[in-house]
C-alpha cells in the first residue's frame, strides 16, 4: 500500500463515519487512523532502511572494479574476505583491516581517526586487538593532517605499546604490501635475519591461520561480573519499530515500545514511573545481561535529570550496564524553570553520567540536541559505543530554529541600525541555514566523520546491544566515584 493510497483510505473512512452518528463507528475509525498512521510511518521508515541498505551495498566493495581486480590478481584477498576467514565463535577481538583497494590502503585524517578509536574500544573493553596490514603509510599529500599532532599516525604506535602495557594482546598479519618488496623488508628479511616477525605466511590464507593460532594461545579467559540468566526473546516484532518511530522527529511516540521490542521477554521494571515522567529508567536484560536503561520520552525538567542521577547512582552501585535511548531536545529553559534549579539539577545529571564507570552504550533513536545530547551520554561522555538509527538528526538545535535565532539577532541588529529586515529577507535568510543543519544532522554526515560507531537498522537493536554488551563486560568495572552535586 503507497502513502497517497492511505491517504485516500483515511478521508473515504472519515467521511463514512461522519455520516454514520454510531460512537461505535467513530470508535472503529479512531482505531483505524491510529493503525494507518503506523502503517505510513512503516513505509516511510522501510524507505529509510532501503537507502541505508543501497549505502551499505555501495561502500561494501571497497574500491572500483579495476582496483579490486589488480587487488586479486596478485593472489590477494579482499580485506572483508579475510575478515571472514579470520571469525569465529571463540575469543571476543577488535579487527583492523586495511583495503589497498582504496587509495592504496594508505592514511588519510579520518583512516588516522577511525584506527585510534578502534585502538580505544580494545583497551575500555580489554579486548584483543587484530590487524590486517595492507598499507602504504601515510598519505603524503595529507602529511600535514596525519603526521605531526598527538592525535595523528605516531598516536597508533604508542596506543599500541599502551595496549601491551595492559596485558591487552595484539597480533599483527602482514598481508599486503608490506611483504612485496623483499630487499625493503619482506618475510625473510624479518623471519630470518632481522627476528621482526615470528611466522612466516606464504600467503593471505597462511597468515590468516597464523593470525588463529595466536589467538587461540593467548590463554585467554573472560571473567564476567555480572549475573546471566537464559535469554528470551521479546514479546513483540522488531519490525514494528518501524512503525512506531518512522521518519518524522516531530511526531511523539514512547519509547516504552520501543524498549519492549528490544529487550528479553519484554520485561521492563520501571523506576520511579510517575515521576519525572519524561525520562523513562527501569531495569532489564538483553541477551540475559543485567541493564539499566534510560530514555527519553520529552524535554528533561528538574525532576527528570534528578531522577535519572538517581538512577545511574544506584547502577554503578550495582555494576549493572547503562543503555541511553537518545530522542532528546534539550534541558527545559525559561525564567520559571531558572528559578527552579534546571541547571544545578541539569549538571547533576550530567556529572552522573560523566563519572559512572559501568559500561555505557548509547543508541541515538531521534532527535539529539543541544545540552540533552550530553544528559544522554553523547560522544563527548565517552560511551563504550554509540549507534544512531537512519531516522535520527544530531546537532546543537534544529535547523529551524537556529534559522529563527540567527534571524532574531539580524532583526535586531538592523533595528538598531535604523534599517529595514523584510519577511522576503528574513525567509532567503533562513532557507540556507536550514538547509546546511539538515544535511550536518544527518546521520550519515555523522557517520563519516566518526561522531558515532555506525548507523544501524532499528531491527538489528537487540543483537548489536547484546554484542556491544558482550564486548564491554570484558574488562572490569572500575568502582565509581561521582564529583560534587550541586544542591
Amino acid at each position: 500500500m503507497t502513502a497517497h493510497t492511505l491517504h485516500w483510505a483515511l478521508i473515504q473512512l472519515v467521511r463514512s463515519c461522519l455520516l454514520n452518528s454510531d460512537p461505535l463507528e467513530w470508535i472503529l475509525m479512531i482505531y483505524n487512523v491510529k493503525l494507518a498512521k503506523l502503517t505510513l510511518s512503516y513505509l516511510k521508515c522501510c524507505q529509510i532502511i532501503g537507502f541505508l541498505t543501497f549505502c551499505l551495498f555501495y561502500i561494501t566493495p571497497g574500491g572500483g572494479e579495476k582496483a579490486r581486480r589488480l587487488h586479486t590478481s596478485r593472489g590477494k584477498l579482499l580485506p572483508r574476505e579475510r575478515i571472514d576467514r579470520l571469525l569465529d565463535p571463540g575469543v571476543e577481538c577488535v579487527i583492523v583491516a586495511n583495503d589497498a583497494t582504496v587509495k592504496g590502503g594508505t592514511y588519510f585524517p579520518v583512516t588516522v581517526k577511525k584506527h585510534l578509536r578502534a585502538q580505544e574500544i580494545a583497551q575500555q573493553n580489554h579486548l584483543p586487538c587484530i590487524y590486517l596490514v595492507d598499507s602504504g603509510g601515510a598519505n603524503l599529500p595529507r602529511q600535514a593532517e596525519v603526521f605531526p599532532d598527538r592525535d595523528h599516525f605516531g598516536r597508533i604506535f604508542y596506543n599500541q605499546a599502551r595496549l601491551s602495557s595492559e596485558g591487552i594482546a595484539q597480533v599483527k598479519a602482514a598481508t599486503g604490501e608490506e611483504v612485496s618488496a623483499e630487499d625493503l623488508g619482506g618475510a625473510d628479511l624479518h623471519c630470518k635475519k632481522s627476528g621482526v616477525t615470528d611466522h612466516y605466511a606464504l600467503d593471505d590464507n597462511h597468515a590468516i591461520h597464523l593470525a588463529r593460532k595466536a589467538v587461540r594461545r593467548l590463554n585467554y579467559k573472560k571473567n564476567i561480573e555480572v549475573t546471566i540468566e537464559p535469554s528470551e526473546a521479546p514479546l513483540f516484532p522488531a519490525d514494528e519499530l518501524y512503525g512506531i518511530v518512522g521518519d518524522n522527529l516531530k511526531r511523539n511516540f514512547d519509547v516504552r515500545e520501543v524498549i519492549a521490542r528490544i529487550v528479553d521477554g519484554s520485561k521492563f521494571d520501571e523506576f520511579k514511573a510517575f515521576y519525572g515522567d519524561t525520562l523513562v529508567t527501569g531495569f532489564s536484560r538483553i541477551f540475559g545481561y543485567p541493564v539499566g536503561i534510560i530514555g527519553n520520552n520529552g524535554v528533561l525538567f528538574s525532576e527528570s535529570a534528578k531522577k535519572g542521577t538517581h538512577f545511574i547512582e544506584l547502577c554503578c552501585q550495582r555494576n549493572i550496564p547503562l543503555i541511553f535511548l537518545q530522542n532528546i531536545t534539550g534541558f527545559m529553559v525559561g525564567r520559571e524553570y531558572e528559578a527552579g534549579g534546571i541547571a544545578k539539577d541539569g549538571a547533576k545529571m550530567v556529572t552522573a553520567v560523566a563519572c559512572a564507570n559501568v559500561p555505557k552504550i548509547t543508541v541515538i533513536i531521534g532527535g539529539s540536541y543541544g545540552a540533552g545530547n550530553y544528559g544522554m551520554c553523547g560522544r563527548a561522555y565517552s560511551p563504550r559505543f554509540l549507534y544512531m538509527w537512519p531516522n535520527s538528526r544530531i546537532s546543537v538545535m534544529g535547523g529551524e530554529q537556529a534559522a529563527t535565532v540567527l534571524a532574531t539577532i539580524t532583526k535586531d541588529q538592523r533595528a538598531r541600525e535604523g534599517k529595514e529586515f523584510t519577511a522576503e529577507q528574513e525567509a532567503a535568510m533562513k532557507k540556507p541555514i536550514v538547509e546546511r543543519f539538515e544535511e550536518e544532522g544527518s546521520p550519515y554526515f555523522s557517520s563519516a566523520r566518526l561522531w558515532d560507531d555506525g548507523i544501524i537498522d532499528p531491527t538489528d537493536t537487540r543483537l548489536v546491544l547484546g554484542l556491544s554488551l558482550s564486548a564491554a563486560l570484558n574488562a572490569p568495572t572500575k568502582k565509581t566515584r561521582f564529583g560534587v552535586f550541586r544542591m
